[in-house]
């Protein structure tokens, strides 16, 4: 039996299947494929038709539950999480996103401007990465899905709104689309199409709170699933009976009339599932022994939104590298390294492009050539200098400076003010900054002075490729306690050489 299913970033799965073999079967190599863990949120349909999504049940054989031979699903989710935060892994945070995505682009989920546009913005980070005119240009979101009838309006103020974003990873940028996305009225609200007893033509939907009631798009009623005691069908017919309230002495049942008898029966399951993942703690197995039954035996046999959390939070993997659906982009990492990749940039790395690091006036050298007149502790004083140099320009990165020495005496409060200036603009066109690297790596030695002594002033030039100038700074105070304060403020400066000095570099 040959199977094809359709995943929430629009690629085909296929697998071979023995004909008896369960829909849980080809979950779980789905499951698999997509390397996907807190897998109970999503599940498989096999078609859509004028009553909805039809969810396949994960212990009945395919074959019994699709007509004709044509086995072609969609893998889709299921039971949307009122707290995205909640979740563990930005891969079904990721999946999560796509899944509303698809919401939006169907209409099953409306927005308005302010909010698609910025939803848009966050789509557009996640996907393209941190905004590089050099890379992405203008008009760099039309070819993304971000509303139904995009428009050039709203595609210019995704753009606006997406230029602004600094430092911000696609998995946090994942984080905030779904946190705005909760917020909104029909997040995760699965419909049918029913009346009322007098006729009149509403909408049902279920979701992870209760059970709504819409008419003419505008939600009219509401009954919370700690107020629901009883859902029931007959032929037709949907029955729920509600708790009374503190006015009220006796139980109320409403009915509602569907199109027909699998609308109806699907509606009660759609409501017993939603009811049982989220309200129920642990699902009872069903019992072997029951000779007579009255009305129908589904059950929902799946773990519960708390079983999901609690096997979830014993996971213990790296975060999984999954390729999103259009992140192909060039990007320059922090060893100058130019690599073109499908959403393989980790959570804690964002990428730099050349245009923001020149702009910081940071010249664009790698730092892995070797330096055989520098020591080794000298070169990661001055990797770590770098990071610092960084974080004070556009403060891209937030590392702290690493000391040299350590002492026992009062604390001592460093104040660095550095100043890097670009080479000559006489040099020739064709020297690159990749091949004239300029390197500032310098050592200096601390000493603590003692309490009450001048604080001395030092200044030093170090010469290799650069001139280096360095002011050293001492103040020292006695405060109310008796106890002494020192500051260090030092002052370097760092000019590149004439033309001739840089091409013997």
């Amino acid at each position: 039996m040959q199977c094809k299913v359709t995943l929430l970033d629009d690629t085909q799965f296929e697998c071979e299947l023995d004909k008896h073999a369960k829909a849980q079967e080809l979950f779980t190599k789905v499951c698999d494929h997509i390397n996907l863990l807190e897998k109970d949120y999503f599940g498989l349909t096999n078609c859509e038709n004028q009553t909805g999504k039809i969810w396949l049940e994960p212990t009945k054989e395919i074959r019994k539950q699709v007509p004709g031979a044509v086995y072609e699903f969609t893998f889709s989710v299921k039971f949307y999480p009122p707290d995205p935060a909640q979740l563990t892994e930005d891969l079904t945070r990721y999946y999560l996103c796509l899944q509303v995505r698809k919401d939006i682009m169907s209409g099953i989920l409306p927005c308005s401007f302010v909010t698609l546009s910025l939803l848009g913005s966050y789509t557009a980070q996640s996907e393209l990465g941190e905004y590089d005119p050099e890379l992405h240009g203008t008009d760099y979101v039309k070819d993304l899905s971000l509303a139904p009838g995009q428009s050039k309006e709203l595609e210019e103020k995704v753009m606006e709104l997406h230029r602004t974003y600094r430092s911000m990873t696609p998995a946090q940028a994942d984080m905030l689309f779904l946190e705005n996305a909760k917020k909104l009225a029909m997040y995760g609200v699965d419909l049918h199409q029913a009346k009322d007893l007098d006729g009149v033509d509403i909408t049902l939907g279920v979701c992870s709170s209760g059970l709504m009631v819409y008419k003419d798009k505008l939600r009219i009623n509401r009954f919370p699933w700690p107020k629901v005691l009883k859902i029931s069908y007959k032929r037709s017919s949907f029955f729920i009976k509600i708790r009374p309230s503190e006015q009220e002495q006796y139980e109320s049942t409403i009915g509602f009339k569907l199109p027909n008898y699998k609308a109806s029966k699907k509606l009660w399951k759609v409501c017993v599932e939603h009811h049982t993942f989220f309200r129920v703690s642990t699902v009872e197995p069903p019992s072997s022994r029951r000779f007579l039954v009255l009305g129908s035996k589904f059950r929902y046999s799946g773990r519960t939104q708390a079983q999901t959390r609690q096997a979830s939070s014993m996971i213990d993997r790296p975060a999984p590298h999954f390729a999103r659906s259009a992140s192909k982009r060039l990007s320059r990492n922090l060893d100058g390294v130019v690599s073109t990749h499908r959403g393989t940039r980790p959570v804690s790395a964002p990428v730099f492009s050349q245009a923001a690091l020149m702009e910081a006036g940071i010249p664009m050298a790698p730092f892995d050539q070797p330096q055989t007149s520098t020591p080794i502790k000298a070169k990661e004083h001055a990797w770590c200098e770098f990071k610092w140099l960084l974080c004070d320009s556009k403060c891209l990165v937030k590392q702290p400076l690493m000391g040299l020495c350590s002492h026992s005496q009062p604390p001592l409060v460093q104040t660095h003010t550095v100043t890097i200036t670009a080479a000559s603009n006489s040099l020739s066109s064709g020297i690159t900054t990749t091949e004239v690297p300029i390197v500032p790596t310098k050592t200096f030695t601390y000493e603590s002075p003692k309490v009450g002594a001048p604080a001395p002033t030092i200044t030093s030039e170090i010469t290799s490729g650069t001139t280096v100038t360095t002011t050293t700074t001492h103040i020292s105070k006695v405060v109310k306690s008796g106890s002494s304060e020192t500051r260090v403020e030092k002052r370097i400066v760092i000019t590149a050489d004439s033309d001739a000095e840089q091409d013997k570099v």
